[in-house]
């Protein structure tokens, strides 16, 4: 399943030089020419010129392992050998690249592939509406669809969300303010909202949900749905418990509110299922797809149920949305991890690769919290020499746990103890900990409320000697940003 990683090339001094002179050109005229919004070419000064799998080479001659993948745009690494051959394909035959939204065979095989993985009782009634590019524009499109269907106009979302970058996706990731947005608490376990995390932290999440919604004094009127993340990625790598994404369901059921599930980074096994929903059995009535359903190129599409099928034509439009590129690497894409059990890999994978981390975390106190799905994970560094404990109240699992007495009336979970903190986020050794890796040939990305969470996107393709490599690499560097923040 994986591809084998050519060999490097010897390169002489002179040449060695000549690269690093084009690597410092390039970078020098993008400072000077693109705009001060870019973000990973800040904290990751590299030039790729080169990528096969898992590595990056850059214009300098240095190689990296790659566990940012595009955003987790890249499920099977970079230039992989199917989603070359399906591109050329396309190329070869002449068939037309930009065709609106008008019907072509490589549209209908992608289709057809993609409504075959949708989760049991949604694809046998779906629709796809095909976006713009962008999963942004597939969360404009989203919230429009359900608007329409239901005459409603607000949506409850989540504190932590992250669901794009225009106006509407940004409304409900919180980055902007609107009043049609009701805003609610994503349960978790290291800052839980309620200050105690677990199964009781989602129940009262839960709970919390409930009462706004029955309450006729809440100010929150009947929403036109509620989005969701099943993991929430830019949030900090948040894996939404199971039994709740449940109580979600049954309570937007009652209530004849549409769900969206935002599957946009989840999605094609990522976290161990092929759409992270099926790991709680919910069957959405709306999801929210782009990143690795294009193969590494632009798409995005929306697929919901027939029933919701109400707006008229041009509702939702685009130029772009007709990528035969996009369609033909996705198809390829989605059959090589559906045929190769790349989900199920990504599961055993990840729970291997979080069971290391966590032996890890007992040896540095800096690490407050490591956390995933498949090969979706998150590290947190967090300031273990601060005086003061976090702002929020939580339990995280340590050696103590199993000595704790369950709660009466309990489910079977351990009791919390509510007398730890969590430690307070540190960003800035974050920050340190992605400069060490790169230092070492390793490409991570930083995420979280405060951008202190380590987070691993690596493709699915990796073997079990690429996975060691990366701990290792990460491992040191967190030892060497770690000494001068505590020595």
């Amino acid at each position: 399943m994986a591809v084998t990683e050519p060999a490097p090339a010897a390169v002489s001094a002179a040449q060695t030089a000549a690269h690093e002179g084009a690597h410092e050109g390039i970078l020098r005229r993008q400072s000077a020419r693109e705009s001060s919004a870019r973000t990973y070419a800040r904290a990751l000064p590299i030039v790729p010129v080169r990528a096969r799998g898992l590595t990056i080479e850059g214009a300098d001659g240095q190689r990296y392992l790659d566990c940012l993948s595009g955003a987790g745009t890249l499920a099977l690494g970079h230039n992989h050998p199917v989603v070359l051959e399906a591109i050329r394909k396309v190329l070869d035959s002449g068939a037309p690249l930009h065709v609106l939204d008008l019907a072509t065979p490589v549209k209908d095989a992608f289709t057809t592939e993609l409504f075959r993985t949708l989760p049991r009782g949604l694809a046998d009634r779906a629709r796809i509406q095909f976006c713009g590019p962008a999963g942004t524009d597939a969360v404009e499109a989203a919230l429009k669809l359900v608007r329409t269907a239901t005459g409603r106009d607000g949506m409850l979302a989540f504190t932590g969300a992250y669901h794009g970058m225009t106006a509407g996706a940004l409304e409900v990731s919180g980055g902007a303010s609107d009043v049609r947005v009701a805003r609610l608490p994503y349960p978790q376990d290291y800052r839980c909202p309620f200050g105690i995390g677990g199964a009781d932290g989602a129940e009262l999440a839960a709970r919390w949900t409930e009462s706004l919604l029955d309450d006729t004094k809440s100010g929150v009127p009947q929403p036109a749905g509620m989005i969701l993340e099943p993991v929430q990625g830019e949030g900090g790598v948040i894996p939404a418990p199971d039994d709740w994404l449940r109580r979600m369901r049954a309570i937007t059921v009652a209530r004849s509110i549409p769900l969206i599930v935002d599957e946009v980074q989840t999605g094609v096994g990522r976290t161990g299922a092929f759409w992270a929903v099926e790991h709680s059995g919910v069957v959405p009535d709306v999801m929210v797809l782009s990143k690795a359903i294009g193969g590494s190129l632009p798409l995005a599409v929306v697929i919901y149920r027939d029933d919701l099928d109400v707006w008229p034509p041009g509702a939702h439009a685009g130029t772009f949305r007709g990528n035969q590129l996009a369609m033909a690497a996705g198809t390829a894409t989605l059959a090589y991890v559906r045929e190769n059990r790349l989900a199920e890999r990504a599961g055993v994978l990840g729970a291997r690769m979080l069971t290391q981390l966590r032996s890890l975390a007992a040896e540095h106190p800096c690490i407050g919290d490591v956390r995933g799905r498949g090969l979706m994970i998150g590290v947190e560094l967090v300031d273990p020499a601060a005086d003061e404990p976090g702002p929020a109240v939580a339990d995280r699992p340590g050696p103590a746990v199993a000595d704790r007495p369950e709660p009466s009336g309990s489910a079977g979970h351990l009791a919390l103890d509510r007398s730890r903190r969590p430690l307070p986020p540190a960003p800035e050794l974050a920050s340190a900990v992605q400069r060490e890796c790169l230092r070492r040939g390793l490409i991570v990305e930083l995420g979280g409320r405060h951008s202190s969470v380590v987070r691993l996107l690596p493709p699915l393709t990796i073997t079990d000697e690429q996975a060691a490599a990366i701990l290792d690499r990460l491992a040191d560097a967190i030892s060497a940003a770690a000494r001068p923040h505590h020595g």
